[in-house]
């Protein structure tokens, strides 16, 4: 029998501990600045399903507690103005149905405030607390019709009239056709009034300090599905009537908030129309006009989450934050593998940002007390997924020291994990470039190991100083793991993300390469066993490596995109092909989009390639991965294709869990059979 007092030995990370993990998210902390209210999900083994309830922590980390309890979905928890009760979104009552309930802080049942039927977005509390502003769409007639009538219920929709090319989102499906709208709700009786109507969407509706306004971001184009980045800032009186635009740049704009004393408004846009590259940047404009001015000019920083990760769930929205006297704005900041939190002056342009919170690490989701003086915020680093911190803001740019309120995960302590380094490196034309290196644990500099490059997504993120699963078990079977930000990433100022706009698989491929050379230089790198893997832009690249070159010994190539020809149009980002690689229009310009496409260079291919990709991935259609693997098959090399069924393109974030294990697995096998 083992003595109770003897410490577990540790053990090495497996893919079914993706079961184990308790994840917080969305905190909120309270107006007084006493408490944090967070969500946290746990999945169920037996079902697959998950789970989120409510919990609450001290903030001075005395006393941490489930709030609310079962199985069901309990997310968006938000306070009243005076403290004591607190609004969420729960399925409880009708798992098919979510709606608002509140829940007094000091004891008693939920009760449902809302009988609406269709889905919730944000919401927030009027200043009064007497009522609610929320972003709402309607279930679609039909839909309701067929819920009433069980025969039509059984045989389901006859046929889908599209007349919208935004008729389909990743992760969601089909879309209906009702729009979101504003709709405001009586906090005593539930009563729901609709602001807004029509054929355009409203979202992220907010109160005015008076409680008179509301201010929204529409896009009102005549053609909003071809015009992205229409999107303009409204103001409707709270009561109902007539809507302004409010005087800002021309842009793409969001996460709009108002200012104090209600003069002004903050929010994030970009500079330019198109070029999804361009930074987040933060603008101030006047509610009476004027125009916007550029808070974070002087700063060559994206003002918006960025990072990869593979446990971050449910979190807050990023919105800006004024400071308690309208002089500052706080804001999260993408950088150099971080994200950060800190402060930009309204009225002296010359101030230099403070910094609040600027530790190694990844912030995921942060909220403020009534006087800022106190802040909650979710942390990742590189050995932890995730935990809930407050941090009191201090004064004069000198922060508090962060006090950790939650433990939710103290298994993570038996397991036994390899050392990362942190690593710049030049690419071949001299630029500076930012890498890790995980070793397995037990390494021994001695040995030749098996290595595995992993390539991000996106292009536009980041790998960072965050916590990644899916690395530590790879390393865990005796892999070295690397993995950097080639030329197109975040974080390193916009002339690096844009480098790569409109020629893909030019430098960025250069820079992956340059980072498998690096590897290969190091001396426990056995060049006979190196892999390479990556998911959507990484997809791209993984099999674009297999065209051009044999270096590699296996890959799997997951979630790809692998024809510029076919994917436009084919993904839920419709045309944005344009936007995100600065591609033409295929018809306009077949040559150039062939070139960029790893698909043109597959007759070259040598390397044994895993081909994975989810049956409902709506960013990259499943036809992309099917093109990479009946072209491998037809050329002769060993390759195979794991489809995931009923999985999106953020299977490895938020899948299920059985689907995210086989995942893992499938490619951990294919490793081991072709480098082992």
């Amino acid at each position: 029998m083992t003595d109770p007092q003897t410490p577990a030995m540790p053990r090495l990370t497996a893919a079914d501990d993706l079961y184990r993990f308790n994840t917080p998210g969305d905190p909120q902390i309270a107006p007084d600045g006493r408490r944090v209210v967070f969500t946290v999900q746990r999945v169920e083994r037996e079902t697959e399903k998950k789970y989120t309830n409510l919990w609450l922590a001290e903030a001075d980390g005395t006393r941490l507690r489930q709030f609310t309890h079962g199985k069901w979905a309990d997310t968006q928890p938000r306070w009243s103005p005076d403290g004591q009760t607190i609004a969420f979104v729960s399925n409880r009552g009708n798992e098919e149905q979510a709606q608002i309930y509140l829940i007094p802080i000091d004891g008693g049942e939920a009760r449902p405030l809302t009988e609406l039927k269709g889905n919730f977005a944000s919401f927030e509390w009027s200043p009064d607390g007497a009522q609610l502003v929320c972003q709402f769409r309607r279930k679609d007639a039909d839909a309701l019709e067929r819920e009433k009538d069980e025969t039509k219920k059984k045989l389901g929709i006859s046929y889908r009239h599209i007349t919208s090319a935004d008729y389909k989102f990743d992760g969601a499906g089909y879309l209906p056709r009702e729009r979101w709208h504003v709709w405001v709700i009586d906090a005593a009786n539930g009563a729901a009034t609709q602001l807004t109507e029509g054929d355009k969407d409203e979202t992220e509706p907010r109160w005015s300090p008076d409680g008179q306004q509301i201010l929204f971001a529409s896009n009102r184009a005549e053609r909003p599905d071809m015009d992205f980045d229409a999107t303009e800032l409204y103001l409707i009186p709270a009561a109902g009537g007539e809507m302004r635009q409010l005087e800002t740049h021309p842009g793409r704009k969001f996460a709009a908030v108002f200012s104090p004393d209600g003069t002004h408004v903050a929010y994030l846009g970009r500079a330019e129309f198109g070029r999804w590259y361009q930074n987040a940047r933060l603008y101030v404009a006047p509610v009476a006009g004027g125009g916007a001015r550029e808070l974070s000019g002087a700063i060559d920083l994206h003002l918006a989450p960025a990072t990869n990760g593979d446990f971050f769930n449910g979190t807050a929205p990023s919105l800006p934050v004024w400071s308690a006297d309208g002089r500052r704005v706080y804001c999260l900041a993408t950088t150099r593998a971080n994200e950060w939190l800190l402060s930009l002056a309204v009225f002296e342009p010359n101030d230099e940002p403070l910094w609040l919170v600027n530790e190694p690490g990844v912030l995921g989701g942060y909220t403020f007390d009534r006087e800022r003086r106190r802040v909650a915020y979710l942390w990742s680093t590189l050995d932890d997924p995730v935990q809930l911190l407050v941090r009191d803001a201090g004064q004069d740019g000198r922060p508090g020291e962060p006090r950790p309120l939650t433990t939710l995960n103290p298994w993570l302590a038996e397991i036994a994990t390899g050392d990362i380094e942190e690593v710049w490196f030049k690419a071949a034309d001299g630029y500076d470039l930012h890498g890790w290196i995980l070793k397995p644990p037990g390494f021994d500099p001695a040995q030749q190991y098996p290595s595995i490059l992993q390539i991000h997504g996106g292009p536009q993120t980041q790998y960072g100083n965050i916590y990644m699963h899916e690395f530590h078990y790879l390393a865990a079977a005796g892999y070295v793991v690397y993995w950097s930000n080639p030329r197109g990433s975040q974080g390193y100022g916009e002339a690096m993300t844009g480098a790569i706009y409109g020629r893909w698989g030019t430098v960025d491929y250069d820079d992956v390469m340059a980072w498998a050379d690096y590897a290969a230089r190091l001396p426990y790198i056995d060049t006979d066993r190196m892999g390479v893997t990556g998911g959507s832009y990484g997809g791209y690249m993984t099999t674009l490596i297999i065209g051009r070159t044999d270096r590699f010994r296996a890959a799997v190539a997951q979630r790809v995109v692998s024809n510029f020809l076919s994917f436009y149009g084919s993904s839920d980002l419709n045309y944005g092909l344009e936007h995100l690689a600065g591609a033409p229009m295929p018809w306009d310009d077949m040559a150039t989009c062939w070139a960029q496409s790893p698909i043109s260079a597959i007759n070259n291919a040598t390397t044994p390639t895993l081909v994975i990709h989810s049956e409902n991935d709506y960013r990259c259609d499943q036809e992309q991965g099917e093109q990479v693997f009946v072209a491998l098959r037809r050329l002769g090399v060993d390759t195979e294709l794991l489809l995931l069924p009923g999985e999106s393109h953020g299977v490895s974030r938020g899948g299920r869990t059985d689907r995210r294990i086989a995942r893992l697995e499938h490619m951990l096998g294919w490793f081991e059979r072709y480098l082992k």
